[in-house]
């Protein structure tokens, strides 16, 4: 199967699940981090996910460092609706968001709602960073 494809899957399979900052099971909670590194792992990727991080202040090395070490890689915006895909989005100066892709839908962790959620597309925010599983 597709890598990309099974992320998007994988990203769906955990849309309900409770929000909890710095999360990274789904039985107890996953924040926007968790809920990639969750997916990666479905798809049998080994992630070490970040958890020394607040919610405003981040720093897009960090990302990126974490990114490679994930085995993703950058890729431009051809098409803004691939399965698959990895957005890292700035919904305020300095306030970083992950986003998956999935499948005619944006998986993410939404605190306000408490919970993974699916949402429509497009993209509500600035996306600074594109990932694509390798």
């Amino acid at each position: 199967m597709d890598m990309s494809i099974g992320l998007a899957e994988a990203a769906h399979g955990l849309v309900g699940c409770t929000f909890r900052f710095h999360g990274r099971d789904p039985a107890t909670g996953l924040d926007c981090v968790g809920v990639l590194a969750a997916a990666l792992e479905r798809v049998g990727r080994s992630v070490d996910a970040p958890i020394a991080y607040r919610l405003r202040g981040g720093c897009l090395d960090r990302f990126d460092d974490w990114a490679s070490s994930c085995g993703l890689t950058e890729v431009e915006d051809v098409r803004p609706d691939r399965p698959g895909d990895i957005l890292l989005c700035e919904p305020n100066s300095g306030q970083f968001h992950v986003m998956i892709i999935g499948m005619g839908l944006l998986v993410h962790a939404h605190a306000g709602l408490g919970r993974v959620v699916a949402s429509p597309l497009p993209v509500p925010w600035p996306i600074r960073r594109r990932w694509q599983i390798r």
